[in-house]
């Protein structure tokens, strides 16, 4: 019961951030959507991982050099989903009110996202793979 409880709330927390993300494109005060574009970011930055996980066989090493090289990657998906919505922001394509509706969507998708590797990743009895 505790894992539908952590999906319900990963849902929850995804309909959150989506929901910070649309009224910063959608609000008639800014009503430009280029920054919708963070959403590739949001779809990519598990993808390092995903590799990481398949090709790395030996889970009971601290670190690995392909682990390490996916953090690097990941870090810099999440990195720029941050500068992306600032730099529109800078050069005046959306404002600066959008720009913090869309920082607070990243910065909820980004933590919900981890939530679900945290919750999910793990190697024991109760894995995603069942759903």
């Amino acid at each position: 019961m505790a894992g539908v409880k952590a999906l319900v709330a990963l849902s929850f927390s995804g309909a959150i951030g989506l929901t910070f993300l649309m009224l910063g494109c959608a609000l008639e005060d800014y009503g430009v959507y280029w920054p919708l574009f963070v959403l590739i970011f949001h779809a990519i930055s598990p993808i390092p991982h995903f590799i990481a996980k398949r090709v790395t066989y030996d889970s009971d090493a601290t670190s690995s050099a392909c682990r390490e090289l996916a953090y690097f990657f990941t870090t810099g998906i999440v990195v720029s989903a941050f500068g992306f919505p600032v730099i529109l922001a800078r050069v005046a394509v959306i404002k600066w009110g959008a720009c913090g509706l869309v920082l607070a969507g990243n910065a909820v998708i980004f933590l919900t996202i981890q939530g679900f590797f945290l919750v999910f990743g793990r190697e024991d009895d109760f894995g995603w793979d069942r759903w």
